[in-house]
């Protein structure tokens, strides 16, 4: 009989992929083994033709969820092959590649067991196996095991442990399995600083009393996956626009998340491709048209004709909204420009002027994972924040990276992620925010040196911003320094273009194209500031074309906080204010700028 040896790359560890081989190998009756090994997962199979035919056939197209297969190389095995079962083996003695897997929305199995009150998980709000739970938020260091997680604090007790060595259970290695028995635990507080008691509410337990609090027209701060969110009712009004005024946070619009799809099709239009985006493992805010038979409240998203909606991505959530019948507003727990909070403490004392109550749980947040945002544009995902369910998941590059260097690009300096270049693939940071909030620009220390280190990422270029304010250029310039690395600073519009380029798939020596980067800001080549770029450019090198005519803004990098501030500077360059205020005297902007 054929003896395989099987290669399997990709996102492949600590993902369920060796009891899926396992499985598999024993349906279709080989033998053999399957380990990790530094390159991904090694399998050495024996069995008739058609049998393994079958077997490779099967293992890509019943893939565990949050696997990935990149590449899958078969070739006859040479070695001494002593198997007589099929087995799964030790990890190879060797530097594993690891890939972190991100954080991921509940599967089916657990959701059913959480309502299911003859499971040992029912209403267990950190129920996880390895298909969904937490990753990237609990993780402190490699190799991904319990010990390295924020999971250590709890000892697993007998029942999770005996699922978690058994082979043909999907919670097998699962590192975050926990019980009402052993597991973290969820309590709820008032803001006040008084005694929440059973008889206040109609409710099963805390967390169902949420709910309760929710309908009342309350405000709520929830301890999820990756921070503290504060939460209310999306159709009252008056809860939201109280929650508006107590966080200082006056028009930009409210994410908003319900039970299921049938009630978000009640406010929004959902096609096809947008159901999928909402119930996929990551899980983001999708921005839907706002066209429904029902309305949310004016103030979630005045002036908009899109509503961000999300669906429940852990069983706390799911557990909070089984009652509701209507959706809530979800959005960041932080005060105006601050950092998500993420600490019991730090939200009580910076969120007890905003929340009425809060849902606090005992399992430490590591690393800070906002929302990710996504929209469906003529049917292709457009991610606009990345950073829940997708970071910090490789980005395969185009043909012609495989020899590139180890790459770190600090960000710049609003909306910051940073990126790692290695072998291929691009590994981007979550969403970190605004750096220079004191706050922020700590957690994106952090998070560089926790990406560093889980990824064995050892830079050999350090790209920057060319402008010489940004923090992230500051500390690129402080990090080459000191590990005497060569730095290479990079015009932002070009750094666009070049990502617009690595997105579509353009080969890295491919002819220049012509890039068009209406970005607002960027250090250019001669030390001014540039926007609205016209650019000729290829992944190395640009030539600058064409822009638009310089015009001093007004209150200089406040202009970029307010728009109409560069629009005004705009129209009195152009000499056309006048004519704007005598033709255009009812539109909103003109009135605005009078």
């Amino acid at each position: 009989m054929p003896t395989e040896e099987i290669r399997v790359r990709g996102t492949v560890q600590g993902v369920g992929f060796r009891p899926t081989v396992y499985r598999l190998a024993k349906a279709c009756g080989l033998y053999g083994d399957v380990c990790n090994d530094g390159q991904g997962v090694l399998i050495r199979v024996s069995g008739s033709e058609e049998a393994l035919t079958e077997f490779v056939a099967r293992l890509q197209t019943e893939c565990p969820p949050l696997a990935k297969i990149n590449q899958l190389t078969r070739i006859p095995y040479k070695g001494e092959f002593k198997f007589d079962n099929f087995v799964i083996s030790s990890s190879v003695n060797n530097a594993i590649k690891t890939e972190i897997v991100p954080d991921a929305a509940t599967c089916p199995q657990c959701q059913r067991e959480i309502f299911d009150p003859f499971s040992r998980f029912y209403r267990y709000p950190f129920t996880n196996c390895t298909h969904c739970g937490p990753r990237l938020s609990i993780i402190r260091a490699i190799p991904y095991d319990r010990c390295n997680t924020s999971m250590s604090a709890f000892v697993i007790c007998p029942e999770c442990a005996k699922e978690y060595h058994d082979v043909e259970n999907r919670r097998f290695h699962a590192q975050p399995v926990a019980c009402h028995v052993c597991g973290p635990s969820a309590w709820l507080e008032r803001a006040d600083g008084k005694l929440v008691t059973a008889s206040m509410f109609s409710m099963l337990d805390d967390v169902d009393a949420v709910c309760t609090l929710l309908q009342k027209g309350e405000i709520v701060a929830i301890k999820g996956l990756g921070g503290i969110h504060l939460a209310c009712d999306a159709t009252q009004e008056t809860v939201v626009q109280k929650l508006r005024q107590r966080k200082k946070r006056y028009h930009k619009p409210f994410a908003l998340m319900a039970r299921d799809i049938e009630i978000i099709e009640q406010y929004c239009t959902v096609n096809a491709k947008e159901k999928e985006l909402l119930t996929s493992s990551a899980a983001p805010i999708v921005l839907l048209q706002a066209i429904g038979k029902k309305l949310v409240a004016p103030s979630v998203a005045s002036g908009q004709n899109t509503l961000g909606f999300m669906l429940p991505y852990t069983p706390l959530h799911h557990l909070i909204l089984r009652r509701m019948n209507r959706p809530i507003v979800l959005t960041s727990g932080n005060l105006a420009d601050e950092p998500q909070c993420i600490d019991n403490d730090e939200a009580k004392e910076k969120l007890r002027a905003i929340a009425d109550y809060f849902l606090f749980h005992n399992r430490e947040i590591i690393n800070r994972a906002d929302d990710s945002v996504a929209r469906v544009i003529s049917d292709k995902i457009q991610i606009i924040r990345r950073a829940r369910g997708y970071a910090p998941a490789p980005i395969s590059l185009p043909i012609g990276f495989h020899n590139v260097p180890q790459i770190l690009a600090m960000g710049s300096e609003l909306k910051n992620t940073f990126c790692l270049l290695r072998e291929e693939e691009a590994i981007l940071s979550q969403n970190l925010g605004d750096l220079e909030n004191a706050a922020a620009f700590n957690a994106y220390q952090e998070t560089l040196n926790l990406y560093l280190n889980l990824f064995e990422h050892k830079p050999e270029v350090i790209a920057i911003d060319k402008h010489p304010e940004y923090l992230s250029s500051k500390l690129g310039k402080e990090l080459a320094d000191t590990n005497k690395i060569p730095i290479h600073q990079i015009q932002h519009h070009h750094a666009h273009i070049a990502a617009c380029m690595a997105e579509n798939g353009i080969p890295l020596d491919s002819p220049p194209v012509l890039g068009i980067a209406l970005d607002g800001l960027g250090y250019g080549d001669d030390s001014t500031l540039w926007g609205g770029e016209f650019l000729l450019a290829d992944y190395r090198k640009f030539q600058r074309l064409a822009t638009f005519k310089p015009v001093a803004m007004i209150g200089g990098e406040q202009a970029i906080y307010q728009p109409w501030r560069n629009t005004y500077a705009q129209l009195i360059a152009a000499n056309l204010w006048n004519d704007c205020r005598k033709h255009y005297a009812d539109l909103e902007i003109v009135k605005f700028l009078k």
